[in-house]
């Protein structure tokens, strides 16, 4: 009698046990996979950033007497807005990849916007990126890992 009762299944002590090491496992699994997710938001960003930059000296060369756009909606708007189509619509509207990217276009000289800067934020530092990263017309793309980036960042390597 007692062989075939203890062949119906686990206790419930067993099922508490087995539950309890998955949850351990799980509990230093996690946040490696968190971090491992770092470098390809932060790959994602610096590829933006240079998807942004190519396409304002795109924008530039095609229409000279304007210089760069005003925004980045302006890069990834439709023909029928005016727009020229040559960042994903994602990109243009200034999150990508957990990171926020602000567009600040410069004063205008002559009638034209001849500078402007970029810059990509993570939206959570220590979660989607721990870099900052800074652009501006020139093409180099300036990063920091301890506050904002700017024109006097290090150039990324």
């Amino acid at each position: 009698m007692r062989t075939r009762n203890r062949d119906r299944g686990f206790t419930l002590i067993e099922l508490l046990i087995v539950v309890t090491i998955i949850l351990i496992i799980a509990a230093f699994t996690i946040p490696k996979l968190t971090k491992s997710t770092i470098p390809a938001h932060e790959a994602s960003a610096i590829a933006s950033i240079k998807a942004i930059s190519e396409a304002e000296m795109i924008y530039a060369s095609s229409h000279p007497d304007l210089g760069f756009t005003a925004d980045l909606a302006t890069l990834g708007g439709t023909a029928q807005s005016g727009g020229e189509r040559t960042i994903d619509d994602t990109l243009a509207s200034g999150r990508k990849s957990g990171f926020t990217f602000t567009y600040t276009a410069g004063e205008k000289v002559n009638g034209a916007i001849r500078s402007y800067t970029i810059t990509a934020v993570p939206d959570q530092v220590g979660t989607t990126g721990q870099r900052r990263f800074f652009s501006d017309e020139t093409g180099e793309i300036r990063q920091s890992s301890s506050g904002v980036a700017d024109a006097s960042s290090p150039e990324l390597q």
